[in-house]
């Protein structure tokens, strides 16, 4: 058996989530490195978290799929390993082969990296370079821009007159864009058209003109200077997902002025109290939101379309909406009407944190049931955001400003901010919508009713 018949491949493994793909960050390895069982060799962002892949294998690299910017599907390959000849082993990988048919331990943010039991079989990645027309549908071979095999130098010469594209994620992207893939000069290995080959055309005003397909389709041209920015990743996913929300959930928002004095007040004693322990306004008002889903336990809630039937959740997970150099993330605090309001200020700090710096793993960026939005971070008053699918509302909370307000008959100047809820007309009316609101309101107005809620 040769070298290359012995090979083993990685996939991208399943990510979980309902993630389908990673964007490929940077190689912690280089061909002919040597790898041990579960060495992190690359880091991907996938739509929810920068990660650390671990490979199952151990060996030589022979192949690395994929450069830094480019989309991997999930269950492509990832890395091809050759195993160490006797002579090549270097010191401290002599146990290498045992680990490897002990097989991987490790596990990426709650998935394995195995590929199934000792029982199964993998099949081993048909690798070409066949030439396929634009128009064509999915590729029957390997869909690894830049991979090549023992059969690659036979399509090559056929490929010179034909846009190579491998990838489904490239012709995916002309597809959307109406770029004709004849047009555009690929950089990848023989030819094969990459995706930042297909990026960079589309920056090109030139090449967009040409693209469109229907001359009756009044679209206008990238003209110089444009910036035209691919629809990919965390702005991908953030995008589909609001639009999902606006088609498929009837919302309703409704808002109201409140005094937030008592609020400031009360939150200037705690941590005058306490001043080892602060506690934030977000976190206040977290405390007060899970009051009102405690009375109001309707917008705890999801709507199981395919079922039709209405799902109440038993525990509130929270949702925190969090403004990051990668978008908008909402970072989930489970459970988390079991914490104290100390700990809700430590955990929000500590999540949005991590958030900001893309390191909380995929789990904690889903399964919330009720979100809470501080867009008054903007310095906004007001706002009608879109609820975050599949959950059922979203308490959004409005700058805090100094405002003339009406106290005891007389006009006085107070702490004003705005809060508005907006919920899916389908879980609840009017009726439930408007309880809710007006407790968190009375509560921040007057912070003595959460005592009296509890």
């Amino acid at each position: 058996m040769t070298t290359v018949e012995r090979t083993q491949v990685f996939l991208l493994p399943d990510l979980g989530e309902g993630l389908s793909e990673a964007e490929i960050v940077e190689w912690r390895v280089a061909v002919g490195d040597i790898v041990t069982v579960d060495q992190s060799v690359v880091e991907v962002e996938t739509a929810k978290a920068v990660v650390d892949v671990p490979c199952p294998y151990a060996g030589r690299v022979v192949t690395l799929h994929g450069a830094a910017g480019e989309v991997r599907p999930v269950g492509q390959p990832l890395i091809t390993i050759a195993p160490l000849d006797g002579g090549d082993e270097p010191a401290g990988h002599a146990t290498y082969r045992e680990e490897e048919r002990a097989g991987s331990g490790n596990v990426l943010i709650g998935y394995g990296t195995g590929h199934g039991g000792a029982t199964r079989r993998r099949r081993r990645p048909r690798l070409s370079l066949a030439p396929e027309p634009a128009t064509a549908g999915p590729a029957r071979g390997s869909d690894v821009a830049g991979d090549t095999g023992p059969t690659a130098g036979g399509h090559l010469a056929a490929a010179a007159a034909t846009a190579l594209v491998i990838s489904p994620i490239v012709r995916r992207l002309a597809r959307e864009q109406g770029l004709d893939l004849a047009t555009v000069r690929g950089t990848g290995p023989g030819g094969v058209i990459r995706r930042a080959d297909v990026e960079a055309a589309l920056a090109v005003p030139a090449a967009r003109l040409a693209a469109v397909p229907d001359p009756h389709v009044a679209l206008a041209p990238a003209g110089d200077g444009d910036v035209i920015i691919p629809l990919t990743g965390v702005r991908k996913v953030i995008a589909d997902k609001l639009s999902r929300s606006r088609r498929e959930i009837p919302e309703v928002t409704i808002w109201v002025d409140v005094d937030a004095t008592g609020l400031l007040e009360t939150r200037a004693a705690i941590n005058a109290a306490t001043p080892d322990a602060p506690v934030s306004i977000l976190a206040l008002l977290a405390r007060i939101c899970l009051s009102g889903l405690r009375r109001f336990p309707q917008l705890n809630a999801r709507v199981d379309t395919e079922a039709q039937r209405i799902v109440q959740s038993a525990g509130v997970h929270l949702g925190i909406a969090a403004q990051t150099d990668r978008g908008l993330l909402v970072p989930v605090l489970r459970d988390a009407q079991r914490l104290t309001t100390a700990e809700l200020a430590a955990e929000l700090a500590a999540t949005t944190a991590a958030a900001r710096a893309g390191s909380l793993p995929p789990a904690r960026l889903t399964g919330g049931t009720f979100t809470l939005n501080n867009y008054g971070v903007f310095g906004v008053d007001g706002s009608t955001p879109i609820i975050n699918h599949p959950e059922a509302a979203l308490l959004g909370v409005g700058r805090i400003v100094d405002k003339p307000w009406v106290v005891d008959g007389q006009l006085a100047v107070r702490k004003v901010t705005q809060l508005s809820l907006t919920f899916d007309h389908r879980v609840c009316d009017g009726g439930v919508a408007g309880g809710f609101l007006r407790h968190v309101a009375d509560c921040v107005e007057r912070p003595a009713l959460l005592i009296a809620a509890v």
